[in-house]
């Protein structure tokens, strides 16, 4: 494996130096769109012929910057458009003479008469690379309709979700942000995937990001509406998997010279159900020595987010906002578990029934206060911002444990226990961020951020006893963790040759964090304290082999601290054989990556490519402990170490003008060495995770998209998950003038996602499948408006777009 990297990478450095030695010169452009405040992304950038304004001779969009280039253009002179929809076109003669061409800062001004039914036909590319990673247009996202945010993740490139909904970035899990901040909504199927406007993939963070991102981070943008006038959107959707499902959104938009006021809701409910099936062989145990389960869980879960967001800008150089985000979720697990306990000569030992009916509420909510400085030096920049999380969750279950003997007959009376489980946590963070000019051809960037958490959790275990439920002390209690993480850091950005086709681009950057936390049990039966201050360096070098290619090498050290789930100590005994809880006792992991970078666009094409290298120490895993009595409890353990190394890819097409697609690759090898723990269970794994998006335009109006996964096993202290597949669809047509869209989703078409594991050590081997009813079909409708609709109508001045 290690000469297959060696190869991989030896073949990405060959290609660009052939594609630097052999390349033409050639006219290009580059240059920055901005509002008069901020970057805007998005903007359609077409050059047309100056004597033939019917065809198009280049096209690009701006990205998450507002940043442009334009390649490969002859001599001659052109005319420049810059387009999109809320603004005033821009159109500029340029000539073009062989050399490079800036365009500077293009200032958009916006359109206040601007017709509703251009609303729907602006375009934005599905995928926009940055220099950290790259932002996924949310919208493009058809084939996710009516579904959640860790829904909408598994169609993202480099990113894989298993069944379970658990979230990797190369075999490990991402630091996730909601609108560029920590948040108590953690979960993502607490967000709709119609309330998200983009995600931000950062796969090589800098310092100026939380070092608690070992494998990358998932920024999560929720919709914010900018165009001026009274706007607003609606969307219904229904249909069923194995029960029935129905979502709907509201948007609602005000915008005016200098303020800008926005309202959200959406909802989805839906009803649910998963089997389990999994057998275990205890080795060594005489009694329980072959377990077989099987689970049925009939679920009915219901989801509703709700957002206000006040924007003002009193002078071009100021503007201030505040977001306010409410949740309510519930879900209703009614779950029936099945276990058969034979002997190792295979004679009938036990035989149980149990039935658990699991209620969960929670509430979340946000806010959050921003305030953005600009100056006369676009390269200056001051922006602070205050905000505030919290989630409360509930959750109760009765339990009933049923007996019976070889013969199928009940043994005495069912044995009743009941539990509740309430957590509170709240997260704040203050964040001040100032940029600067150090030099003509160096910005440094410097800030600050506090992140203030609390977490408290209550556990309570009762019997039913001569009919009344009596409190069980030894397996009830509470846990209060508190955490405070202060941090600062420092970033030089700095370029040499000339401003705007640098030769090289290079930063280097340094982050402190110190961390405080406690740690308590009501009984102080587990009780702990840290205290630590880690310097936390990154650097990268890059190479730009012409104004659309470059080669990008990057160092950083990172760290992964253990979240609430893996610290809080109660142990959840749904299922008696196979209980899993928290470890308090957790160490954070110390990483250091090494990354080198490829990226080369073309006029319809562009590829880039990602080796990296990641070493960790006191690596966090879930580990089986198998007991005498025959039950395994699952608990998160400080392993030993793990070596990581593999590619990353992507390849983006558009061959024709109705076809589109987005293939990515990422294979690497993971190799464990669990020396930390009592047996030495030592595992190594080659891991791969392709995806392909594919987007067809059959007709005016119509888009069809079919997204095809593959992960492969992923290894584990003591075996490796299973391999999932699937493939969703989604169509997507424009109704009457384009206002109104019609949509038909279907979700793992072939009902082949599923998920697992096989263990298998010197003292027991197990298999687990878990199959939830991933299949389902949901028919949407959307409209759009904008109140100066009528108004243009009665002028009756249509656009020709």
């Amino acid at each position: 494996m290690k000469k297959l990297f060696q190869k991989s990478v030896s073949i990405i450095l060959l290609f660009a130096v052939n594609q630097f030695s052999f390349g033409q010169k050639i006219s290009s452009m580059k240059g920055t769109v901005t509002d008069g405040k901020l970057p805007v992304e998005f903007v359609d950038v077409i050059l047309k012929n100056a004597n033939d304004s019917t065809k198009t001779a280049n096209y690009t969009v701006t990205d998450a910057s507002g940043n442009f280039s334009l390649e490969n253009i002859a001599e001659g002179q052109y005319k420049l458009y810059f387009k999109l929809i809320g603004f005033k076109t821009i159109i500029k003669k340029i000539q073009f003479t062989g050399s490079p061409v800036s365009a500077g800062t293009i200032v958009l001004q916006n359109d206040t008469n601007l017709l509703n039914t251009v609303v729907v036909n602006s375009q934005k590319k599905q995928i926009q690379k940055t220099d950290e990673g790259f932002i996924f247009n949310a919208a493009s996202s058809i084939s996710q309709s009516g579904g959640t945010a860790t829904d909408m993740l598994k169609n993202i490139p480099t990113v894989a979700v298993d069944a379970e909904g658990s979230i990797t970035l190369r075999g490990k899990s991402p630091l996730i942000l909601i609108n560029g901040k920590n948040s108590a909504i953690t979960n993502m199927d607490q967000i709709a995937a119609s309330s998200i406007e983009s995600i931000e993939i950062i796969s090589s963070p800098t310092a100026k990001y939380d070092a608690n991102a070992e494998s990358g981070i998932i920024n999560i943008k929720l919709k914010k509406n900018n165009q001026s006038g009274m706007n607003g959107a609606m969307a219904l959707g229904s249909g069923f998997g194995a029960k029935e499902r129905i979502n709907s959104s509201v948007l609602l938009n005000h915008k005016t010279e200098k303020w800008n006021f926005g309202l959200g809701y959406d909802n989805r409910f839906a009803g649910r159900t998963k089997k389990i099936k999994a057998d275990r062989t205890n080795y060594f145990i005489d009694d329980e020595h072959l377990i077989q389960q099987n689970r049925s869980d009939q679920r009915t879960e219901g989801l509703q987010n709700l957002k206000l967001n006040i924007d003002f800008s009193p002078n071009e150089r100021n503007s201030f906002s505040f977001e306010a985000l409410g949740n309510t979720e519930s879900q209703d697990n009614d779950e029936t578990l099945f276990t058969q306990v034979n002997t190792s000569t295979n004679s009938f030992f036990s035989n149980t029934r149990r039935h658990s009916l699991e209620l969960e509420r929670s509430k979340a909510g946000e806010l959050a206060f921003n305030y953005d400085r600009k100056f006369s030096d676009d390269r200056k920049n001051l922006n602070a911002s205050l905000t505030s999380s919290f989630n409360k969750h509930k959750e109760n279950t009765n339990i009933d444990t049923y007996n019976y003997d070889e013969y199928q007959q009940q043994i005495n009376d069912a044995s009743l226990q009941r539990t509740h489980n309430y957590e509170h946590e709240n997260i704040s963070n203050a964040i001040l961020n100032y940029t600067f000019p150090a030099a003509e051809k160096s910005i440094v960037e410097t800030g600050y951020k506090g992140t203030f958490r609390f977490f408290n959790s209550d556990f309570e275990s009762s019997d039913k006893v001569n009919g009344e439920y009596v409190i069980n002390p030894l397996s009830s209690n509470s846990f209060d963790f508190n955490e405070q993480i202060n941090a600062v850091y420092g970033l030089l950005n700095s370029f040499i040759g000339e401003k705007e086709n640098p030769k090289w681009k290079y930063n280097l950057g340094l982050r402190a964090e110190n961390v405080s936390n406690t740690g308590a049990t009501k009984n102080n039966r587990d009780r702990f304290n840290n205290d630590y201050l880690k310097l936390f360096p990154s650097a990268s070098l890059q190479w730009n082999l012409a104004s659309n290619e470059f080669v990008k090498i990057g160092y950083s050290k990172r760290i992964n601290r253990p979240d609430l789930d893996d610290l809080n100590p109660f142990i959840d005994i749904t299922d008696a054989l196979n209980p899993h809880g928290g470890n308090p006792y957790l160490k954070p992991e110390i990483i250091h990556i090494a990354e080198i970078s490829y990226l080369k666009n073309w006029s319809a094409y562009s590829f880039s490519a990602n080796a990296f290298y990641r070493n960790a120490a006191d690596a966090i895993r879930q580990y089986a402990e198998l007991y005498d009595n025959g039950v395994i409890l699952l608990q998160p353990r400080n392993i030993g170490t793990t070596v990581t190394y593999g590619l990353e890819t992507i390849f983006s097409l558009k061959p024709i003008s109705f076809y589109d697609a987005n293939i990515s690759l990422t294979a690497f090898q993971q190799n464990i060495n669990a020396s930390n723990l009592a047996q030495d269970v030592v595992s190594s794994a080659f891991s791969l995770y392709g995806k392909i998006i594919n987007n067809f335009v059959p007709w005016k109006g119509g888009k069809l998209q079919l997204i095809g996964n593959y992960n492969s096993a992923l290894a584990t202290p003591q075996g490796k998950r299973i391999p999932i597949y699937n493939i969703d669809m989604g169509f997507q047509q424009k109704l009457g003038k384009g206002n109104a869209r019609l949509g038909l989703v279907v979700t793992d078409v072939f009902n082949t996602l599923k998920s697992g594991y096989k263990n298998n050590t010197l003292l027991f081997s197990s298999n687990r499948t878990n199959k939830s009813d991933t299949r389902a079909l949901m028919v949407t409708f959307a409209y759009t408006f904008k109140s100066d609709f009528k108004e243009k109508m009665l002028e009756n001045q249509f656009s020709t777009e």
